[in-house]
């Protein structure tokens, strides 16, 4: 009877990992009924993953609204004055000093502004350096001209305005003393800690003065081993969670090249730098002088 079967019905039925029973009508029906199931399953699929991509859609309209329209000439205007009020009045208030906008920082400051309030206007700025917002920031300078200074000023800033670029400002320094006391720097990596199932609950975080100080030990912890260590993880933090690991540092480009192949022969620090906005602060020291 099977020779005299519909070879389409057999073809069909076997997409379903049925094979023929010897009755025409009984696996007709039984290959309608997989049909309707198939379809079903298929229709709640469709439903499910509709359901993502609409939550997904959601996610990213709520990220937008997180930030400002920096666009906007009067919105940018009063973030603008806010950061410098918030720089002289609470930042920088207990050193009796003002927080001094000039050539050297001017430019920059409208870079950083746009870049934290995720403004695509903040590719513009400096054209041709081919700056983006996705990319971590390396503020580059001499002693004194301010590179700490407005890290910690934005820091404030971004705080006092809940966004989500707020960053931990954080020296070289701090984290060697937490190694000391806690055997490891999870804390300004992965943030494991008291996680279930090794979940890692990162934060944006801005290292000073990297490259200071690189030789000294402390408490037999080596500082450069340490930084080399900080920078290789959270680079893969950026890249897999998005969370930033802004620095400063007196050293220029040449000079973090030949630090950062110390003990490194494949490189792998020195081309990590390329996931960051590389910025020159120029100019001579901010510092008061004693008195």
């Amino acid at each position: 009877m099977l020779s005299t079967y519909p070879q389409t019905l057999i073809d069909h039925l076997a997409e379903f990992n049925q094979k023929p029973t010897g009755n025409l009508d009984w696996d007709r029906s039984v290959l309608e009924t997989m049909r309707r199931a198939a379809s079903r399953k298929a229709a709640i699929a469709a439903t499910e993953i509709a359901n993502v991509i609409r939550q997904a859609d959601k996610d990213r309209q709520k990220a937008a609204r997180a930030f400002p329209d920096m666009s906007d000439p009067a919105i940018y205007e009063m973030h603008s004055k806010l950061f410098i009020h918030i720089a002289n009045e609470i930042v920088i208030a207990p050193q009796h000093r003002r927080f001094v906008v000039d050539d050297d920082n001017k430019e920059i400051l409208r870079f950083l502004l746009l870049y934290f309030n995720n403004s695509p206007l903040a590719e513009d700025v400096f054209p041709g350096r081919g700056y983006k917002l996705h990319k971590n920031i390396m503020l580059q300078g001499g002693p004194g001209v301010g590179k700490t200074m407005i890290m910690q000023c934005f820091s404030e800033y971004l705080r006092r305005i809940n966004s989500p670029r707020f960053f931990h400002n954080l020296s070289v320094t701090q984290m060697v003393n937490y190694y000391t006391i806690h055997n490891n720097f999870d804390r300004y990596t992965f943030f494991e800690e008291n996680s279930p199932g090794f979940l890692p609950r990162p934060e944006n975080v801005c290292l000073n003065d990297v490259g200071l100080n690189d030789n000294k030990v402390f408490y037999g912890m080596n500082t450069s081993v340490l930084t080399d260590d900080f920078l290789l993880a959270r680079n893969d933090i950026w890249a897999a969670y998005g969370k930033f690991a802004h620095v400063t540092t007196n050293l220029n480009e040449e000079a973090l090249r030949v630090r950062f192949n110390q003990g490194d022969a494949y490189g792998r620090l020195v081309d990590r730098f390329k996931t960051y906005n590389v910025i020159p602060i120029s100019g001579s020291s901010r510092r008061k002088k004693s008195r």
